[in-house]
């Protein structure tokens, strides 16, 4: 025996639109007017602070990242995505090409004794 259930989404269809939250009620609305810092990392290292001193003009740290290693795209913090630098006129950007989702945290639950 087969069972379907139908869940209907709280917002219909948004994820079929990206930016338009009208359905949204307006306390969460006002909660996307947040300013949040947003930063693109190339490529990050950890070095001990003797090696650091050491740095003068023209010295080069090498990195272990490839040159065509996408970039990754932080959002207060946090990595949520990932992408390809891409010229903007004058100016760099980054074109999208992988939304990271964080991390599900499960807790397990415990049985309430009954009675």
């Amino acid at each position: 025996m087969e069972v379907q259930l139908a869940v209907e989404p709280l917002i219909s269809d948004l994820s079929c639109r990206p930016g338009d939250f009208s359905e949204l009620p307006p306390y969460a609305r006002h909660l996307l007017k947040v300013s949040v810092p947003v930063s693109v990392q190339l490529v990050g290292k950890k070095q001990t602070i003797n090696d650091i001193t050491r740095l003068v003009p023209g010295s080069i740290i090498n990195f272990d990242k490839s040159c065509d290693a996408p970039l990754e795209l932080f959002v207060n913090n946090r990595l949520a995505a990932r992408g390809e630098t891409v010229k903007v006129g004058e100016r760099f950007g980054l074109q999208i090409s992988e939304i990271v989702l964080p991390p599900e945290n499960f807790a397990a639950v415990k049985k309430r004794p009954v009675g």
